[in-house]
């Protein structure tokens, strides 16, 4: 029994991180939004950690109910699938209208070039961007503070598939304390392993060459969760 309890909590380590890693749903979209939005680190991990936490924890309450209830894994796999063609969906359609609106805002942000004419003769040239000096009115507010609570929304109904057969392994047993280390650590490692590559993502950035296309940012990221949305919906990723 040992040994079993043993294979089964390096199999929920295991599998917590190749299926975080080998998702890029699982980070992508706060690596991309925190670069063009400019978050601080502190901040980026604080929103993947709470995404992240809501990820697992409505599979975890899915599988509860589901052991509450004597409800065979075979019937809960469909629930399953149907909540991660619902995130899918939520996150093509919020990178497509988030790419749309990151295309108009980089297309208004032109810069604008004014003669001043000096009584002296001489000509001063004058450039400024006409987006910058009225970002306050066209940078809404409610775009900045609904972004995270989107991807929030979009994770709470990302489902982890992976975990529903190995936690009700030990419940088939009648094993409480193996149904909680293997939900604590399927946990632990789907949330650690987010915020560790979006982490090593943020200071990656830093050794990159530096190239000029923070106005296009957003267009960038819309397009990133855009594709990140298809490559689930359509490659099953």
């Amino acid at each position: 029994m040992q040994l079993d309890s043993n294979v089964l909590y390096i199999t929920a380590a295991s599998i917590g991180f190749f299926h975080t890693l080998l998702g890029p749903d699982h980070y992508l979209p706060f690596i991309v939004i925190s670069k063009a939005r400019k978050w601080s680190l502190w901040k980026t991990n604080l929103i993947t950690f709470l995404c992240g936490i809501g990820h697992v924890g409505s599979s975890i309450l899915i599988g509860f109910i589901g052991i509450f209830l004597g409800i065979a894994v075979n019937k809960l796999t469909p629930i399953e699938a149907t909540r991660g063609s619902v995130a899918a969906w939520l996150m093509i359609a919020f990178g497509l209208v988030y790419f749309i609106w990151g295309l108009r805002k980089a297309f208004k942000q032109k810069e604008h070039v004014h003669e001043h004419f000096h009584e002296d003769g001489t000509i001063h040239v004058h450039k400024h961007s006409h987006f910058k000096e009225h970002s306050h009115i066209h940078e809404r507010k409610s775009i900045k503070e609904l972004t995270p609570w989107i991807l929030f929304t979009i994770f709470i109904f990302g489902p982890c598939e992976p975990f529903i057969p190995i936690l009700l392994y030990p419940a088939a047993q009648n094993n409480i304390l193996a149904m909680v280390l293997v939900t604590a650590i399927f946990s632990i490692t789907t949330v650690g392993t987010m915020m560790l590559i979006v982490t090593a993502s943020h200071f990656g950035f830093k050794l990159l060459p530096k190239i000029n296309l923070e106005r296009f940012m957003h267009a960038i990221a819309g397009a990133t969760i855009f594709l990140c949305g298809i490559s689930i919906q359509f490659l099953g990723l």
